[in-house]
């Protein structure tokens, strides 16, 4: 298959897409930032299901990226996206730049999205502004492309949720789908940023979601202190060897609220770092029988 039609600006792409809605046919929107990987592409073969059209959009996105974070270095390589892209069945690929984005300047906007509550804590409380970014965009894509469908990857389980609360809120005629989260062979969470980690901290890193694991395992035998469970787990991820945890929590699956006991569908979401590299989990915690 041949590489997929780039376009970069706005008026091209609502063009295209008015001209798929003559045709009565549907779109499926892919949202990222680049760098693909399998988790990725996982996506486009989900969304495929649902729609006649794919857009693909690649956008590194300045406004969710805070003062010391790796804007600047996050990986970058279009043509390298592009192939693999020719491999699936994506119609378009919008890759507009921050100007056309952002025309009167990144951070000049006096418009943002801010969804209360779901963008305050965890990811929200460490890395202040990302969700208003990441929704802020979200959104303009939205709007932009206007697909019948959407998919983002539950590798990023909070942003899913945010995305979703604001979809809701803003009557946006766009369905939410969440695709799975992918996982390297050792286990870890499919994700660009981990090209950053050497040979010895990726070896580190397969610990995460071992460690994980042990804490859903003993959350669904009936242990009643959740608190202790996040305890333990956090120091068993710092003697594994990760620099810092940011956190460790379970809590409602739909309104991401810590939980005291598990007597519905849970979520453990967590948050470490090794060196400067952030790594993102989370696992499903269903009741006791």
């Amino acid at each position: 298959m041949s590489e997929p039609k780039v376009i970069r600006t706005i008026k091209e792409l609502r063009a295209v897409v008015q001209d798929w809605r003559q045709q009565s046919q549907t779109v499926g929107l892919v949202p990222t930032m680049g760098a693909l990987h399998h988790g990725h592409l996982s996506l486009v073969d989900s969304i495929a299901k649902e729609c006649d059209k794919i857009i693909v959009s690649i956008f590194v996105n300045p406004t969710q990226f805070g003062e010391n974070e790796d804007f600047g270095s996050y990986p970058r390589d279009e043509a390298h996206d592009l192939e693999k892209l020719a491999r699936y069945s994506v119609d378009l690929v919008f890759a507009p730049t921050a100007a056309e984005m952002y025309p009167k300047g990144v951070f000049t906007s006096l418009t943002k999205v801010h969804v209360a509550g779901l963008a305050d804590i965890l990811e929200g409380a460490n890395r202040p502004g990302h969700f208003d970014g990441m929704a802020t965009v979200v959104t303009k894509l939205l709007l932009q492309a206007q697909p019948d469908v959407a998919i983002f990857g539950e590798k990023d389980y909070q942003q899913l949720a945010v995305i979703r609360r604001l979809v809701a809120d803003l009557n946006i005629p766009t369905k939410i789908l969440g695709g799975e989260l992918i996982r390297e062979a050792d286990g870890l969470a499919a994700s660009s940023r981990n090209a950053y980690l050497n040979p010895m901290e990726r070896k580190v890193a397969g610990q995460f979601n071992v460690i994980l694991n042990r804490l859903v395992e003993a959350a669904q035998s009936g242990h009643c202190d959740l608190r202790q469970l996040e305890r333990t787990a956090s120091q068993q991820l710092l003697d594994a060897g990760f620099n810092a945890v940011d956190y460790v929590s379970i809590v409602d699956k739909r309104t991401l609220r810590p939980l005291d006991h598990i007597d519905q569908d849970a979520q453990v979401l967590a948050a470490v770092r090794i060196r400067d590299v952030r790594l993102l989990d989370n696992m499903a915690i269903s009741p006791a029988l």
